[in-house]
């Protein structure tokens, strides 16, 4: 009898000595999967997902400021990357970090969350000049770690020592990442499968796996899951999936991230792949639904204040004016709003007075001096799903 046709989809442990103990080292094989991936069983997810998109990318359109709400979401997914790489800041945090008012939580932390808006943010205008390659995915972690606790961590250069994934050494691990002989060989393999167009797969089932090959080979000493998670929404936007960088799936893998952390396993043990796609679509699908409700939510919610504002206020001129200032942050000072308008002191105290008496903001210190209000149903729906994950879990 013939032997058995060896699984292609298998990598190869490499075992290599580490702190005076023999680890065995994943080397994953290079995309696309052998045997291909069984695309028929995965239509139906590919479809809702593709039909979510282009819902979402419609509704872009019809936005009053497209770069507002991204503004927002890109801020938005920051949050939850970070917290599912274990830091405690919310939505809240950040966005008053950034007005300088407040600050809650640890500063490390929020910095953290900053520098990965950076990261995103200059990822997104570099691929106007430059195409997605190792050269952006490097730029953008050293803007990822360019201070706090990541700054010791080799800022935009592949490791040169192994790194692993849970456990207390790499010979408890859960997962061992390529050795550093084995690197150069992985990522240039994953290059080519990002610009390659023989396997004619859709740029969605590209990306997921684009994800999860990162994820395996972990080139980074730190930041690799969110230069990962950042890696999906700019192979959609280079590809054409996407027209604005709406897609963002950290919320999704926050709320499943057992079964996350486990189907990546599943493909490194046993080439499941097509496990992970269903999950992967589904988790897109689902993404970009719940960002089409938010972003329908935020335009009738914006609409009604103003019409509120409009018949109610009989400082409606003013009024409407701080009210666009809050579409575009919803943390201000009365500082902020008369430097940015233009408007007298007692005309802008007027004014917010006015729109806390409508309801559309509230004044959130109680103090008397150097008071931050804040656009509370506009920040309620943008916030949710990012309270941060318990410490315990």
């Amino acid at each position: 009898m013939a032997d058995p046709e060896p699984n292609l989809r298998l990598g190869r442990f490499v075992e290599i000595p580490v702190a005076g103990e023999a680890v065995r080292a994943f080397v994953p094989p290079p995309l696309p999967p052998a045997p291909p991936i069984d695309v028929l069983p995965l239509l139906d997810r590919l479809s809702l997902a593709e039909r979510a998109l282009g819902r979402l990318d419609g509704i872009t359109i019809l936005l009053p400021r497209q770069e507002l709400f991204l503004y927002m979401y890109v801020r938005k997914e920051a949050v939850l990357s970070s917290q599912i790489e274990g830091t405690q800041s919310s939505l809240s945090d950040l966005l008053r970090f950034e007005t300088e008012a407040q600050a809650g939580q640890p500063i490390d932390d929020i910095r953290e969350v900053s520098n990965y808006v950076d990261a995103m943010m200059y990822g997104l205008e570099r691929l106007e000049t430059l195409p997605l390659s190792l050269r952006l995915v490097r730029e953008m972690h050293e803007r990822l770690l360019q201070s706090g606790r990541g700054g010791t961590k080799s800022p935009g250069e592949f490791r040169r020592s192994q790194n692993w994934i849970g456990g207390t050494r790499p010979g408890n691990a859960l997962f061992v990442p390529p050795p550093v002989t084995e690197l150069d060989a992985c990522l240039d393999a994953l290059e080519r499968f990002m610009h390659e167009q023989t396997s004619q797969l859709p740029a969605l089932i590209k990306a997921g796996l684009l994800h999860v090959q990162f994820e395996t080979i972990h080139p980074f000493l730190d930041g690799n899951g969110r230069i990962g998670r950042l890696l999906v929404t700019l192979y959609l936007c280079v590809n054409g999936v996407l027209r604005k960088p709406l897609l963002y799936l950290s919320l999704y893998l926050k709320t499943h991230r057992a079964d996350y952390y486990r189907l990546l396993q599943e493909v490194r043990e046993n080439g499941a792949w097509e496990a992970w796609l269903d999950f992967f679509l589904a988790g897109v699908a689902d993404t970009a639904n719940q960002a089409f409700d938010a972003a329908t939510r935020i335009v009738e919610l914006f609409k009604e204040d103003r019409e509120r504002i409009t018949v109610e206020s009989e400082r409606a001129g003013s009024a409407l004016r701080i009210h666009d200032l809050f579409q575009r942050n919803p943390y201000l000072t009365a500082n902020q709003l008369v430097e940015r308008t233009g408007l007298s002191a007692p005309t802008i105290n007027a004014a917010l007075a006015e729109l806390e008496r409508l309801g559309v903001v509230e004044e959130i210190t109680g103090r008397k001096r150097g008071r931050v209000f804040s656009y509370r149903r506009y920040l309620a729906i943008l916030s949710e799903g990012t309270d941060p994950i318990p410490a315990a879990i």
